[in-house]
């Protein structure tokens, strides 16, 4: 235990291990210190506070931390690596079982994220946040939840505990690609990586298994595991990326993949500057099409392809993908099915299925889908109803486009309408329709 014996305050520790911890985005954190003035209900404290979501929506409150940020690795994006010169600490088991408490205690939190650097060796960490996670459990009986990022590398034994007194556990992919991980991360290996990711998904399914003969077995992951991935640090198109992402999705059942935007804190000259700020809209377009795979049906070539491998900076995914596709619309939304009506921008998860529960027991109007929801000013260019479009509507791409364009609805920063390649059509095109503007049939 000699990396623990450090003399230091454990506040100094949380200042210095809760903003070690802000790059990783598993959950997003609050960020800010606000205090109640007495009138009002809660309070917030930057640190070390994030903000993750429950499976039935509810914004839940994690104490966000790192066990240690000493680390033996090199990767060169990461701030704790082992040749950088910053503030260390590390906890011991106890402190982060008294920190949680007391969080917990003060209503400030309803559980707990833990990762770590690596001390000595990754199984040597990982027994480490084992005891403290089995002192949070039986000794402390914190029954809140709590997700721990496993290290990879570590002994399987020592990951099969931890799995069973836990809610959540998440094995970083670090970089979409093998090659870029041997370029950046040269301690890390992608088998190195899957292996304990792979050990995790079986132990899954043979609990659920188990689970249907004993009802009391104890739970392993009982919340399923996740990843992340930087992106921007090396050179793989959002094509490569989002096609990882499927792959990890249908061959390991993830919960979920995070995408975190590459930040060069550490002025390394070998990886991409980032003079203009993190790629933020290439991140949130990726978090865009994440949720495509995974609640609409859609599939990583129907986004991408080589021919056309990054994402289209005026338009989300999923309004680009229906602009390519104008030969499937517009949609009869009192007849079509819900694959469908899921790809009709505008259109979410929850409102499809408000629509096929509400077309069961009368026709659908415009009236009717604007109270369920839909957002009409993006979809009434891909939809009827009763074989009527709201609107005198050309189906055309640079039509809809200039008109998707036209709402006065902020674009992401650092993009202009003036810099649009949409050709530029004479107000003739505009109103003079001819046949295009007649009644679509329910046919």
């Amino acid at each position: 235990m000699e990396y623990l014996a450090q003399g230091m305050s454990v506040m100094d520790k949380l200042n210095i291990l809760t903003d070690a911890a802000k790059y990783d985005v598993a959950c997003t954190s609050s960020g800010v210190d606000r205090k109640g003035d007495g009138r009002g209900m809660g309070n917030t404290v930057a640190g070390g506070i994030c903000h993750s979501f429950a499976a039935d929506g509810r914004c839940i409150s994690l104490l966000k931390i790192l066990f240690t940020n000493e680390c033996i690795y090199n990767c060169k994006y990461c701030i704790n690596r082992v040749t950088n010169d910053v503030p260390r600490a590390s906890f011991t088991p106890e402190e982060i079982c008294e920190l949680t408490m007391n969080f917990y205690k003060r209503n400030y939190i309803e559980g707990l994220f833990l990762s770590s650097g690596i001390l000595k060796n990754p199984t040597y960490t990982m027994e480490l946040i084992y005891k403290a996670i089995f002192m949070l459990r039986n000794v402390y009986h914190f029954q809140g939840y709590v997700h721990v990022k496993a290290i990879p590398g570590a002994d399987e034994r020592i990951i099969e505990k931890l799995g069973l007194i836990v809610d959540r556990m998440s094995i970083n992919l670090e970089l979409p690609t093998a090659d870029g991980l041997k370029e950046i991360a040269p301690n890390k290996t992608r088998k190195m990586i899957l292996k304990p990711m792979r050990q995790i998904q079986t132990g899954i399914v043979a609990n659920k298994n188990e689970l249907t003969l004993y009802k009391h077995a104890p739970k392993f992951v009982p919340a399923g595991q996740s990843t992340q991935m930087v992106i921007g640090a090396t050179p793989e198109n959002d094509y490569q990326i989002v096609s990882v992402a499927e792959n990890l999705y249908q061959k390991f059942d993830l919960r979920r993949v995070f995408y975190s935007a590459f930040i060069n804190v550490n002025r390394d000259a070998s990886l991409p500057a980032t003079l203009e700020g993190p790629p933020l809209l290439r991140e949130h377009r990726l978090y865009q099409a994440d949720f495509l795979l995974r609640f609409y049906g859609f599939r990583a070539n129907e986004l991408l392809s080589e021919d056309k491998p990054n994402f289209n900076t005026l338009f989300d995914p999923k309004c680009d993908w229906a602009l390519k596709h104008l030969e499937y619309f517009p949609v009869e939304v009192n007849r079509a099915d819900k694959h469908m009506l899921l790809r009709v921008p505008g259109i979410g998860v929850k409102s499809a299925e408000r629509i096929v529960m509400a077309r069961r027991h009368a026709i659908l109007t415009f009236d009717d889908l604007k109270k369920m929801g839909i957002v009409l000013k993006r979809a009434l260019y891909f939809i009827t109803c009763s074989g009527r479009m709201m609107y005198r509507t050309k189906i055309d791409e640079d039509y809809i486009s200039r008109n998707l364009l036209d709402v006065k609805e902020r674009l992401p920063e650092g993009i202009s309408r003036d810099g649009m390649t949409y050709k530029q059509v004479s107000l003739f095109d505009d109103v003079n329709f001819g046949f295009q503007n007649q009644i679509v049939g329910i046919g």
